[in-house]
């Protein structure tokens, strides 16, 4: 027999459908109704880049975000330079399609309104240092208590045990996990990431914890804390060159541009610049040496396999870039790209958003309607039934104050009636 359904606190629950009801919500805060997680609502109080990133995905998948930002807003609004019309570009990069309300935890009135808007969301996500959220009673087990259904997101930098004191700035994690002391070449200084990598893996990783957790929910009626921190992301994202250690005993080292496994996949000197060429296995290699008119470098024992190639990567290193300099970068990208070989130029951002216009890949779209229209890039995933939109442009900050506490109340007259 199946057992009836109970909620954190230990409550026999209702089961699949128990959720207060969301019809209406769409119309409420403007969107179409049209996307994957249209109804759903999640209380946004992170801040910065990986809980924004993640509920920027799941926004552009339909779900309305109600983003709680303090009476100054979130910090990337002061990440200046670079800036559009006075705004950062840091904040408009990912925080489309929300509502903004501007609420200060530590006044008891504004702290109500937080606890409410947990009470009537499916999702809540918070970025906090480890023990801020329990001081404020907005922690887990409070939040499950108010509302047995909710899914509590929670990310930190190093955990909520050993690590917690340390402060979850995306850099220290490049740091402390290993991914400097892969960046970079060898006789130089570790590098980071030109971007906050582990920030942005940790946000999808967070979004993809919510999904899962959203078709728990849709299948037992059960809420459930995601936990999630900047370092296991880290260690996961690095794929191989953790693994190298954890399944090889393998310490990895800075390699520069090149591949530790595959050779060549890295940047090649030609006639007047560089060109990325990427061969991936030996079928791919020999068609390489065919379309640079050397077929027999191939057949030769010494770089016929990955194995050999990568050992006398530095002999035929100096082959291919004799043989690379009778071309510019472009002829021979448009020249082995045309042979189906993987290649690429090496170009700015500007460059590599107009090569994905030039593939009709319409990387930039306009979000907002009205006088307020911002360009921002496209969402990664296209779906065929539930397309994703862009009918809200990054919020300016308490935009939503009026709204969101309108619809407050009317859930919870509708709760208690």
């Amino acid at each position: 027999m199946k057992q009836p359904i109970t909620d954190p606190t230990g409550r026999e629950g209702a089961g699949r459908g128990a959720s207060r009801s969301r019809r209406g919500v769409d119309e409420v805060f403007g969107r179409s109704g049209s996307g994957p997680l249209s109804g759903i609502v999640i209380a946004d109080f992170s801040r910065v880049l990986a809980g924004p990133y993640a509920t920027m995905l799941l926004a552009d998948m339909g779900a309305t975000v109600i983003k709680v930002e303090g009476p100054d807003g979130d910090d990337t609004r002061s990440y200046m330079p670079p800036v559009r019309d006075g705004e950062a570009t840091f904040f408009l990069s990912v925080n489309r399609n929300k509502h903004s309300i501007a609420l200060d935890l530590k006044d008891p009135k504004d702290l109500e309104v937080a606890r409410d808007l947990v009470s009537a969301s499916d999702v809540m996500i918070e970025n906090f240092k480890p023990g801020n959220m329990e001081r404020l009673g907005l922690d887990y087990a409070t939040a499950a208590e108010l509302n047995p259904e909710i899914i509590y997101a929670s990310i930190t930098g190093f955990g909520t045990g050993a690590g917690a004191h340390i402060p979850g700035y995306d850099l220290l994690v490049q740091a402390a996990s290993g991914m400097m002391s892969l960046t970079g070449d060898r006789d130089t200084q570790p590098f980071r990431a030109g971007v906050a990598l582990f920030d942005v893996i940790t946000g999808l990783h967070a979004a993809i914890g919510i999904l899962g957790a959203l078709h728990h929910k849709d299948q037992t009626g059960e809420g459930q804390l995601v936990e999630l921190n900047l370092l296991n992301s880290a260690l996961s994202g690095m794929v191989n060159q953790s693994a190298a250690y954890v399944t090889g005993g393998v310490v990895p080292t800075r390699m520069g541009n090149e591949h530790p496994s595959m050779y060549p996949y890295a940047p090649m000197q030609t006639g007047d610049g560089m060109i990325i060429i990427a061969t991936g296995n030996d079928a791919q290699f020999a068609r390489l040496c065919a379309a640079l008119a050397m077929p027999e470098v191939a057949a030769d024992p010494k770089f016929a396999k990955t194995l050999q190639r990568n050992a006398n990567r530095d002999e035929l290193r100096d082959m291919l870039h004799s043989r690379l300099a009778s071309q510019s970068a472009d002829q021979w990208f448009t020249q082995l790209s045309d042979a189906g070989l993987p290649c690429a130029p090496i170009q700015d951002v500007r460059g590599g958003i107009e090569f994905a216009e030039r593939l009709g890949l319409e990387p930039v779209v306009l979000a907002g309607t009205g006088s307020r229209k911002i360009p921002t890039v496209r969402h990664p995933v296209a779906y065929s039934r539930t397309p994703v939109d862009y009918e809200l442009a990054p919020p300016e900050l308490n935009n939503g104050s009026d709204l969101v506490r309108g619809w407050l109340q009317s859930q919870k007259a509708l709760a208690h009636a």
